[in-house]
């Protein structure tokens, strides 16, 4: 048996998530039932981790065990033949023995879309927040430097999250503009369920004017989260990579430091 690890990108609009779910398609579901066909088995995928319904993934990480000895183009193209065309395998390698795409990264970063303009843009419904209000994004990238470092973000999380403990370090937080576009960036070494979403949704109140600069400091000291912002909608929310030590076997996306 071999470890086939997979960098899988997707379109999350029409799916309840990466995880398979009873309530509706998963992404997990579609690239199983397509490495089914492909191995003529069942195989289960362990992942990186999990979106939500409606969020994004360009470098998604899975893995199996194939009881199949064939090369990595076939696990990319004779895959990607049998997928919907909002799912795609970018790559696929060998990983080590006892690799788990989970325990073993390193990091993740996120990128979350923001459209601000006073008309929405039908093309990037799916992968923006649309705002027709001007931000102001030089506080909100002011707030963000707040974030970077190890720190307790429980004010950062949703209602649902059952994570053992709520510390994370974040490596870096940007407020990137590309005419229309805010985009926040951000970093980290692992991240609380919908943590990029409140992060974002209290840097746009940052960015209107309704908070303060200084506010992220205050909401990472106290904990609570009715006190931080709303969580920004899924669509603008896409998981770009993850990353592993080198050495080892461990696959790295290019250009990944």
């Amino acid at each position: 048996m071999k470890t086939i690890g997979l960098v899988l990108e997707y379109d999350g609009s029409d799916y309840v998530g990466w995880q398979r779910q009873i309530n509706g398609p998963s992404v997990q579901a579609a690239v199983e039932e397509a490495l089914k066909r492909l191995l003529g088995q069942p195989v289960r995928l362990t992942s990186s981790g999990r979106t939500d319904a409606g969020v994004h993934a360009r470098g998604m990480i899975a893995c199996f065990e194939s009881p199949h000895d064939l090369p990595m183009t076939a696990y990319r193209e004779g895959v990607n033949r049998l997928l919907p065309p909002d799912i795609a395998v970018r790559e696929a390698w060998e990983a080590p023995p006892g690799f788990h795409p989970r325990f073993a990264a390193r990091g993740k970063w996120y990128r979350y879309q923001i459209h601000v303009a006073p008309v929405r843009s039908p093309l990037l419904r799916r992968s923006c927040w649309h705002l027709r209000e001007t931000l102001d994004t030089t506080a909100m990238a002011t707030a963000a430097a707040d974030f970077v470092g190890r720190h307790d973000f429980a004010a950062f999380r949703s209602s649902g999250c059952d994570a053992a403990t709520t510390d994370r370090e974040i490596f870096s937080a940007e407020i990137l503009r590309d005419g229309e576009l805010v985009i926040f960036d951000v970093r980290g070494s692992g991240f609380l369920r919908n943590m990029v979403r409140v992060m974002t949704g209290t840097l746009v109140e940052i960015g209107r004017g309704r908070r303060p600069p200084g506010d992220v400091r205050r909401l990472l000291a106290g904990g609570c989260r009715d006190q931080a912002g709303l969580t920004a909608p899924p669509q603008g929310l896409c998981l770009m990579e993850v990353w592993y030590a080198e050495g080892g076997g461990l696959h790295r996306l290019p250009g990944q430091v």
